[in-house]
Parts: C-alpha cells; sequence; structure tokens
C-alpha cells in the first residue's frame, strides 16, 4: 500500500470531523465533487471503506473512526511543529477561526479586530456566527465565545467583556402610548417582543431586586431570534425588548428606545473567549488573545 498524501489525510479529518462533505469543500476551499473523488481515492489506495455515504449524510466506518482518532492528535502535533517556528519569519501571519453569538460577534468586529488589524495586519479572523453552544473542537473552530459559567471546564477561558447586563428597553412613541412599566409583574399587559433561543424555546425573561427573582412569561405580536433585530423591532414601537445591553446601546444613546425596570435587572456573568487547552496555541490566535485582553482591561 502505498503511503497517502497529508493533504489526503487533512481532507478525511475535515470530511469525518464536520460528516458533510459540502462544509468540508467550504472549508478547504475546493469543489464537494473533487472532495468526493479525494476521498474515494484515499479509501482505494488504503483497501478498506472509511466514509458510510447517503444522500444526505457520511459518517465515518468504525475503521474511519479509528483513523480519525489517530490522525486528530497526529495533525495537531505537526501544526504545533511549524507553529515554533513561525516566529522567525518576522512576524505573525494565519488565520482564526471563531464561532460567536451575534452581540459578542459584533463587539469583536467593533473592538478587537481593528486593533488586531493594527499590530497583525496578516493574521484573519473568521467568524461564524451561532447563537447554540457548540464543540468547537469537532467543528473545527480555533476559539469560541460565549457566557463565561457556559464554557466548558476543560477548556481555557480569557475574559471579553465584565459581567454583562441586561436591559428591557421600548420606543419612546410605545412607552407614550402604553405607558411604562414599574414592576415585572406589569410586563402581562405589555406587549413584548419574544425571543426564541438556539434550542427552539422561548426565553423567560429574569428580574431580581433584593433579592426577590421573578420569571416572567410575555407575550406580543411577534418572535425573533436576534437581538439586533430585537432592538430594531422595539425602535419601530413592536414593544418592550429584553436583550444584552451591549446590542440596545446605540439605540438607547440615540435616544431611539428608553430602558425601563432598571433596578430589576442585574449583571450576569462575564462572556470570554475560550479554546482547547490540550495544545499550545497557534500564533495567530495568540496574537487574537492578546488582544482581547487588552480590551477586556479598557473595558
Amino acid at each position: 500500500m502505498s503511503r497517502p498524501s497529508l493533504n489526503d489525510l487533512t481532507a478525511f479529518v475535515v470530511v469525518a470531523t464536520h460528516r458533510s462533505f459540502r462544509r468540508a469543500a467550504d472549508e478547504l476551499g475546493v469543489a464537494p465533487s473533487t472532495l468526493s473523488h479525494t476521498m474515494r481515492a484515499l479509501e482505494a489506495r488504503m483497501g478498506m471503506r472509511l466514509l458510510n455515504r447517503t444522500t444526505r449524510s457520511v459518517s465515518p466506518t468504525e475503521a474511519g473512526f479509528q483513523l480519525l482518532a489517530r490522525l486528530q492528535p497526529a495533525l495537531a502535533s505537526l501544526d504545533e511543529a511549524l507553529e515554533s517556528v513561525a516566529g522567525f519569519r518576522g512576524g505573525v501571519a494565519g488565520a482564526v477561526r471563531i464561532n460567536a453569538p451575534r452581540v459578542a460577534a459584533a463587539l469583536i468586529v467593533r473592538e478587537v479586530i481593528p486593533l488586531l488589524s493594527q499590530r497583525h495586519p496578516d493574521v484573519t479572523v473568521d467568524i461564524v456566527v451561532e447563537g447554540e453552544l457548540v464543540d468547537i473542537v469537532a467543528g473545527g473552530f480555533d476559539a469560541g465565545v460565549r457566557l463565561a459559567d457556559s464554557i466548558p471546564r476543560d477548556m481555557i477561558a480569557v475574559p471579553l467583556t465584565r459581567p454583562l447586563r441586561f436591559v428591557c428597553v421600548a420606543s419612546p412613541a410605545y412607552l407614550d402610548r402604553a405607558g411604562a412599566p414599574t414592576t415585572p409583574d406589569d410586563l402581562r399587559t405589555h406587549r413584548c417582543i419574544g425571543h426564541r433561543l438556539p434550542s427552539g424555546r422561548l426565553y423567560r425573561w429574569e428580574f431580581e431586586r433584593d433579592g426577590q427573582a421573578m420569571t416572567i412569561e410575555t407575550a406580543g405580536s411577534i418572535i425573533l431570534d436576534d437581538e439586533d433585530l430585537m432592538v430594531d423591532a422595539a425602535i419601530g414601537g413592536l414593544g418592550l425588548a429584553y436583550v444584552a445591553e451591549p446590542a440596545a446601546a446605540a439605540a438607547l444613546a440615540a435616544g431611539l428606545v428608553r430602558e425601563v425596570l432598571a433596578p430589576w435587572l442585574r449583571a450576569t456573568e462575564a462572556v470570554a473567549v475560550y479554546y482547547p487547552g490540550r495544545r499550545a496555541a497557534p500564533l495567530a490566535l495568540r496574537a487574537f488573545l492578546d488582544v482581547v485582553r487588552d480590551v477586556s482591561k479598557r473595558g
């Protein structure tokens, strides 16, 4: 048996990890048909089937799972070896692939990437916006961004923000028409913009004051899964929105919305960037994390 090429083995790892020729092809920058042909040629060279294929899915065979388990740490070690000498070329370069919810992604675009671009113009940040907590290793990401308390314990976390505050906002026109709620119970008579979580369930609005916690099920004419759109709906007078403060900051500053129920809304946990601690971080990721730390210190 002739030895498979490193490119073919890398392509197999990407396909087996994503379990999709289309997503793997997007990551590798090739056509799905080309990638499928490469996998068939690899299987022929090795004399065994590595992937089970249907019209809708692809998954590793038993042999494929075993090969994947051995190749992933081997390729990670190879990356570390290459990164260990990368500093000799005189600059940091490469791509950092990040998985983040929309509000955190917007913060990275506004605060982190401009500073990173000044320091390391050859570093590219590839952000995938996703609300649900994912396995960043299986998904091929260098790092993720989530609320600190939801980060898996085997990851290393770097704070991006101070404890995040939530706000309840509505347009001045809506508040003039419907009146401003003074307690969470008042929301039962108001139109509220629903928030559908990545799990599919509706978020129940949470409040606390003087040790008294309340959870309110709201009702209204619209349900959204994007906080920026929720703020837009509030600006348009469709009701009250309950969002992370960064999502509403610009609208609050411009007077397009006003905050209500402020005494009932407290800061929660901080947002952090996290990455696997099992191996050394690539130079590009280290450069990204250094900027994150500086942004966090500035508040």
